[in-house]
């Protein structure tokens, strides 16, 4: 069942928290849909992540598209935000909107997600004046933390990181991103103290991943973190809801044992 981005509007006034998942193909989406994830992001971590690029910044819009429809066609029916791609917002708002309505026309996202959105406000507006809802990053990142001096390395433990003297000023970005008219705010490394005090400083739904927690209005977490699976898993058992990535190598290396052997191999679609 698809919810709006109002409903969830509704949700932050009720007190009631919204759960996301940043997913980059149909099969988790489809997955992530099924069990009841309010909404779907299709993150530009992508690159790193799945694609295997060095960092975020390699990935183009054209090349974006593909997983932006993927996801689409994962879950039609799914509320469906995605990044815009380093490049267009910084350029100019112009550039921006033009990748936004490619993103909704040829992706079929519903919203999309602008990094940095306190200092790109005349994106997040003339996005949001082009009919594309917004959902605004903010926060600390491994790409905006040189702006509060701090380290990438710091944040590694990014929940103890923030120092108090930086709540008012995050405060005021929040707004910022309100008032250039963005729907909701994805918050980042911000910490029980700060989190809950710009959650309680807007009216749009604040809801983070990174070093975010149930003060927020909701949590957004990766689909392969959540379930244990990636390269970066197999020798580091993850702290999470289960362990894929070992479970598919123990699967691969059983196959490969059986086709050695001679013995017939499980699976097969369709098939027992």
């Amino acid at each position: 069942m698809t919810i709006s981005i109002m409903q969830i509007r509704e949700m932050k006034e009720k007190g009631v928290k919204s759960a996301a998942l940043v997913v980059w193909d149909a099969p988790t989406a489809h997955i992530a849909h099924e069990c009841g994830a309010d909404f779907l992001i299709v993150g530009d971590s992508v690159g790193v992540n799945l694609w295997g690029h060095s960092n975020n910044l390699e990935i183009t819009l054209d090349d974006f598209l593909v997983a932006v429809k993927a996801v689409r066609r994962g879950a039609p029916d799914a509320l469906v935000c995605a990044d815009i791609p380093y490049g267009p917002v910084q350029i100019d708002p112009t550039e921006a909107v033009r990748a936004a309505i490619r993103l909704v026309q040829e992706g079929g996202a519903d919203l999309v997600k602008i990094d940095a959105a306190p200092d790109f406000p005349e994106a997040v507006t003339a996005v949001t004046r082009a009919g594309v809802p917004v959902f605004a990053q903010m926060g600390l990142s491994p790409q905006s933390g040189s702006k509060y001096g701090i380290s990438i390395g710091d944040l590694q433990q990014p929940e103890s990181l923030v120092p108090d003297e930086m709540m008012e000023q995050l405060i005021q970005e929040a707004q910022v991103c309100e008032r250039a008219g963005a729907a909701m705010i994805d918050l980042t490394n911000a910490g029980p103290v700060i989190g809950a005090a710009i959650t309680d400083a807007v009216g749009i739904p604040v809801i983070g991943g990174m070093g975010g927690g149930p003060w927020l209005d909701g949590r957004i977490r990766m689909f392969h973190a959540a379930v244990g699976y990636g390269t970066k898993f197999l020798d580091n058992p993850p702290s999470a809801y289960a362990y894929t990535a070992q479970t598919s190598r123990d699967a691969v290396t059983e196959l490969l044992g059986d086709i050695r052997s001679g013995k017939q191999i499980k699976g097969g679609l369709g098939r027992k």
